[in-house]
């Protein structure tokens, strides 16, 4: 009875707009201005990005292949990159590398965001909008001049004042909490019969073992990042999907509920292989 008036009375596109246009532009926000920047912590974002954008080129080149339904391939484009290096990434490497990961998995997450923001926004509207349209949606999306602010205030060594710094977490906390309950809306009408299999593997494929690979082929064999560093990537190109591409899929009518799916295929993946993740680690990270 109680899921049936949850799922009735209750407009998931409309917690999915109160989150992206309200709750995480404050997180981005919070995020940005919660440590300060320095040429210490931003070796670490470039190189995941690095490691995300070879492995886009490649899902460019082999997508059409993989899937013949043009939305799809926006949502392989459009998803199997983007991580959850926040909600899972920050407290994951508190566990495993304690406090001192979290400036680290802080600044790899703004990578993950702009990431988001910039490539996963537009393969998804590119189903709902032409070219010129589907690039103009990007700088609709207020989490872009959200960061811009922060970057600035943050580059200036602008103080917040401690009560609106208070607030900004309550929000970012709060968007977190959002995310996780739209997530759920959506994976209530996931059906175990109706999995997207094909996709769903296929991009978990690309979250798990593509992006690693490419990953640890980088910081082994082209960079000299220390033991601790380097193991904060390696984990924070491992963890699952992130939540926040169910959100994008709802806000451009790009198969919500298949994406939802993938997520939770993805995240059951991720338990089984966190073990050989952390030998990994061992292994190639002296």
């Amino acid at each position: 009875m109680a899921k049936k008036i949850f799922t009735n009375q209750i407009d998931e596109k409309s917690l999915v707009l109160l989150s992206l246009y309200f709750f995480q532009p404050i997180l981005i926000f919070w995020g940005l201005t919660k440590t300060p920047i320095n040429f210490e912590f931003v070796i670490s974002p470039f190189i995941y990005l690095v490691a995300v954008l070879i492995s886009l080129l490649l899902l460019l080149l082999f997508n059409k292949q993989i899937f013949k339904e043009r939305t799809d391939q926006s949502i392989y484009l459009a998803t199997a990159l983007v991580g959850n290096t926040g909600n899972l990434g920050i407290p994951l490497g508190i566990a495993l590398f304690g406090v001192e990961s979290v400036p680290y998995t802080s600044i790899i997450n703004i990578a993950n965001t702009l990431f988001i923001y910039v490539f996963s926004v537009y393969f998804f509207a590119r189903e709902k909008f032409f070219l010129k349209e589907a690039i103009l949606a990007i700088f609709k999306i207020p989490g872009i001049w959200f960061a811009i602010l922060a970057l600035i205030i943050n580059y200036n060594g602008i103080t917040i004042d401690k009560s609106i710094s208070i607030a900004l977490e309550m929000g970012a906390y709060t968007s977190i909490i959002i995310q996780l309950v739209i997530f759920g809306i959506y994976l209530y009408n996931v059906k175990i019969k109706s999995m997207p299999w094909h996709l769903s593997l296929h991009i978990s494929f690309v979250k798990h073992i593509l992006l690693p690979v490419v990953g640890i082929i980088i910081i082994v064999y082209f960079t000299n990042l220390n033991s601790f560093v380097a193991s904060i990537l390696i984990m924070e190109l491992a963890v699952p999907l992130a939540v926040n591409n169910v959100n994008l899929a709802a806000l451009y009518n790009c198969k919500p509920y298949n994406v939802a799916a993938t997520i939770l295929v993805s995240t059951t993946l991720f338990v089984f292989l966190l073990y050989f993740y952390i030998e990994i680690i061992k292994y190639f990270v002296k």
